[in-house]
């Protein structure tokens, strides 16, 4: 099991502490290494994508990051990651941007229900066709830039007919986000989006399976055959061909894995990752790093492996009625070393640059609390820095006395 936990969390990025300042160089090889960042719109402290990648390098800039989506496409170290689907709404390299025109091509092709019968209303039709004229005559543009047409109803989904045609160009690739202003996307056309050195080359669907499968077991480490399509959202049906035909060629490598006790399962991993976890199993990798992880952290895309692996049920609980949440609205997990150790809901109070921990659980009995509490105020000033925060308070603890410890040690 530690060899389990070890290849998963080096492969994550998440085995060593952070190494310094982090260039901009540093975040991008950080969301290479790990594939994408899951974009999410909740904020109680950083929004997820940010808590991401400090999660793996500590504090750094996020106007960095943020340069990453919106920098020049004509600039040598400008743009190199674009927004679309793959686990969910997601950053990702645009060295995999050709890998997404297979997506594309469907949904322009071979659209679901609701949005054939959208786009097959003539008035429907007529505003695309116009809103890529005003993108194309007009530049950049966001949602907010057009009049609404009708009555605002308030539902999440209740979009303006702007909005839904800007999407519709955006999902079949006519139109990229070409940055983000107060999180609105801002599209722009392809061309002008996609810096020229980005490959167009169409690869058909099984080549688009197949380098999407291999990206997530690398980043995964270890886990099992079915799990591998969780992380991009793969659907099974689609990929069981693709995975049988990895696994026969022995790109992925089946092993047992032991999970303890009597419990084992069969596992994979990737070829490439064989020699690093003879590292783990020979004690040569072994984590020592102590942070807290997003909800949406990609740590947790194989469905199960956190009870597989860590014993520990990650649950998100903001879209729960407040009276039946067991943990809190927003908890970030504690990783401590190999292990997953406790969670804490917090909220940042951003005009007076406090901290609040409403809820703080410590879930391991056989972690000293003493060891624990001093490795997670040191990361929990960093996270307060990173947070521009000054005063940390805990509200509930459980145990009572490790928040007392917690602010002790800080």
């Amino acid at each position: 099991m530690p060899a389990l936990r070890a290849l998963a969390l080096h492969s994550q990025g998440l085995a060593d502490r952070p190494n310094g300042e982090s260039s901009q160089q540093d975040i991008y090889e950080t969301i290479e290494q790990i594939g994408c960042v899951q974009i999410d719109t909740l904020q109680m402290v950083q929004r997820s994508q940010y808590l991401v990648l400090w999660s793996r390098l500590g504090s750094y800039d996020t106007s960095l990051f943020d340069d990453l989506l919106s920098g020049s496409s004509d600039a040598e170290n400008g743009r190199r990651l674009y927004e679309y689907w793959l686990h969910a709404a997601c950053l990702i390299p645009l060295t995999d941007y050709r890998f997404s025109l297979p997506e594309m091509r469907q949904r322009r092709e071979s659209p679901n229900h609701w949005r054939k019968s959208w786009f097959a209303k003539s008035e429907n039709r007529e505003l695309v066709d116009q809103i890529l004229s005003h993108v194309r005559e007009n530049g950049p543009s966001r949602s907010a830039d057009f009049d609404r047409g009708g009555p605002k109803r308030g539902a999440w989904w209740d979009w303006k007919p702007a909005k839904r045609a800007l999407e519709h160009l955006y999902n079949q690739g006519d139109l990229m986000v070409a940055n983000r202003q107060k999180f609105q996307r801002v599209y722009d056309l392809k061309d002008r989006v996609l810096p020229g050195w980005v490959s167009h080359e169409e690869p058909t669907e099984d080549e688009a399976t197949r380098h999407i499968l291999e990206k997530s077991l690398l980043s995964l480490g270890v886990c099992e055959l079915a799990q591998v399509c969780d992380y991009t959202h793969t659907k099974r049906t689609v990929a069981k061909a693709i995975l049988a035909e990895l696994a026969n060629d022995g790109t992925f490598v089946q092993i047992q894995a032991d999970l303890g006790g009597s419990n084992t399962r069969d596992m994979v991993v990737h070829l490439d990752n064989l020699d690093t976890l003879k590292r783990a199993a020979d004690g040569d990798l072994t984590p020592k790093h102590t942070t807290f992880l997003s909800p949406f952290d990609n740590l947790f895309w194989a469905k199960g492996r956190d009870e597989q692996f860590w014993g520990f049920d990650q649950i998100l609980e903001a879209y729960k009625p407040e009276k039946i949440r067991k943990w809190g609205y927003f908890c970030l997990p504690i990783l401590h070393n190999d292990r997953l150790v406790g969670r804490f809901d917090p909220k940042l109070e951003r005009k007076t640059g406090t901290l609040i921990l409403r809820k703080l659980y410590i879930e391991a009995d056989d972690v000293p609390l003493d060891s624990l509490a001093a490795a997670m105020a040191e990361t929990m000033r960093d996270f307060m820095i990173f947070h521009d925060a000054t005063e940390l308070v805990v509200e509930n603890s459980n145990p009572p006395d490790f928040g007392r410890m917690l602010l002790n040690s800080m």
